[in-house]
């Protein structure tokens, strides 16, 4: 910006902001239009002139405006820095190199900044790659809540509704154990009241009876005496009381029957919970899992793609390996879940035995032990036609029908592991409230081959939500 007279210059700034003043000017300072790198001074046009016109200052290095051409100078030598020492990273002048330690390599400024502008190019290139991954992501967790919203929303209806029918269900049995009660000490106010009007009535009789005595008793008349005394009527018949009593209700045993009752009751209507939703819903977290030949019990077979196994009743001479199974007849996957949700399911089917579940990275392989969740197995077996999960003690499970494909759920951060019977797709057994703090690894467990009577295989077998 020029200023067209002194007058308009004092009373408006010429230098912006962002611009370089010029440091010869006095009063109000002029845009520089250059900077001596000899003179170490910024000079406007005007001021530039005599570096336009004297041949001594024509020689000096002129360059683009530059603000604080002091910050620009060697401390030590008040020379320009102009050269990068690449071993302390620090600029230096000319004379530097000369009078300092000459072994340090250096590199004029201009081409360090073109090698270092590369640099940031490629820096920056990924940069707006990451700011669209780093959008996405804030998408799939706005998304997740989204869903997640819904998800809890149609859960509050549906646990509503069916809290609603609960409520109902024990609303009712307080209601008819009331009736049992209240039907109790009817009974027993109408037999105290009876026997007390058939006490009065026999009480007014034996009263009228003793009254008509008592006046024939003081007659001194003989005729009226011997006539009335043979219309006198017998004593009217009256029970012996000594064996009657009226006893208090008995309740025992009222409030345990309407409680068995409700209980009957409160599992028909668990019956009736769509198992089917709920097996979907974690379906929904299938994982691709196989079997790993380096854990496999000496006696197992496993097929080639890694998906079966059974007894192969023979001893194999395998290399030792310190993941291998060698007490019980076990088999673990490749894959293993450190976090998160995940889901596979075995087909049983013509099995007599076998055990499944999940367990976690340190259990002993080499030593028997009693399988609990506190020795790292989560585990559901079947033997003898007896559905258990492993424990202490041990939940003996309701066997409804054959199993035929068993689903296995885990919940990692909550804490819980669900098993399923897949074909008729209700829920079987939840470990809730576990404490998870390593790897856990699918486990099979396909027991002997008992002589051909279990010699079908454990089958991981794919999803199939359409069942």
């Amino acid at each position: 910006m020029a200023c067209a007279n002194t007058s308009w210059s004092e009373e408006q700034p010429c230098v912006e902001p962002a611009e370089v003043p010029c440091d010869v000017c006095t009063g109000t300072q002029q845009k520089a239009v250059k900077s001596c790198l000899v003179c170490f001074t910024s000079f406007c046009q005007t001021h530039l002139e005599p570096h336009q016109r004297v041949a001594g200052l024509k020689k000096h290095r002129l360059v683009e405006p530059m603000d604080r051409l002091e910050d620009r100078m060697c401390k030590k030598h008040d020379r320009l820095l102009e050269l990068l020492c690449q071993t302390e990273q620090e600029c230096v002048c000319l004379l530097c190199t000369l009078t300092d330690d000459r072994s340090h390599p250096v590199v004029p400024l201009k081409e360090e900044y073109e090698v270092k502008t590369v640099q940031l190019g490629k820096r920056g290139a990924d940069v707006p790659q990451k700011i669209q991954e780093r959008k996405q992501k804030i998408k799939e967790i706005k998304d997740t809540v989204e869903l997640s919203n819904k998800d809890a929303d149609r859960e509050i209806a549906h646990g509503g509704q069916v809290f609603t029918a609960l409520i109902g269900c024990v609303e009712k049995g307080r209601d008819e154990f009331n009736q049992t009660v209240q039907e109790k000490l009817k009974s027993t106010v109408k037999r105290a009241e009876d026997l007390i009007k058939e006490l009065e009535q026999e009480i007014e009789d034996l009263t009228n009876r003793s009254s008509e005595v008592k006046r024939l008793s003081h007659t001194e008349d003989h005729l009226h005496f011997l006539q009335t005394f043979r219309s006198l009527k017998d004593p009217p018949p009256t029970r012996d009381w000594t064996t009657v009593e009226v006893r208090p209700p008995s309740y025992v045993g009222t409030l345990r029957r309407s409680l068995d009752q409700l209980e009957e009751t409160l599992n028909m209507e668990m019956k009736k919970l769509p198992d089917d939703a709920e097996l979907k819903r974690v379906q929904q977290y299938e994982v691709d899992v196989t079997l790993d030949p380096d854990t496999a019990h000496p006696y197992l077979i496993l097929s080639e793609d890694g998906k079966q196994v059974h007894d192969g009743v023979v001893w194999k001479n395998l290399p030792d390996n310190p993941k291998r199974f060698t007490t019980y007849p076990s088999v673990l996957t490749r894959q293993s879940f450190s976090s998160g949700r995940f889901y596979f399911e075995v087909q049983v089917k013509d099995k007599t035995r076998w055990c499944l579940g999940v367990v976690r990275e340190s259990i002993n392989r080499k030593r028997g032990t009693k399988w609990t969740p506190e020795t790292g197995y989560w585990t559901l077996y079947y033997i003898n036609d007896e559905l258990v999960f492993n424990d202490d003690p041990s939940v003996r499970l309701p066997l409804r029908a054959e199993l035929q494909k068993v689903g296995v759920f885990v919940d990692y951060d909550e804490g819980l592991v669900s098993f399923y019977d897949v074909e008729a797709r209700v829920h079987i057994y939840s470990a809730t409230g576990c404490t998870f703090t390593e790897p856990l690894y699918p486990f099979l467990y396909p027991y002997s081959h008992e002589e051909g009577r279990n010699s079908a295989p454990l089958i991981i077998s794919p999803v199939n939500q359409t069942d």
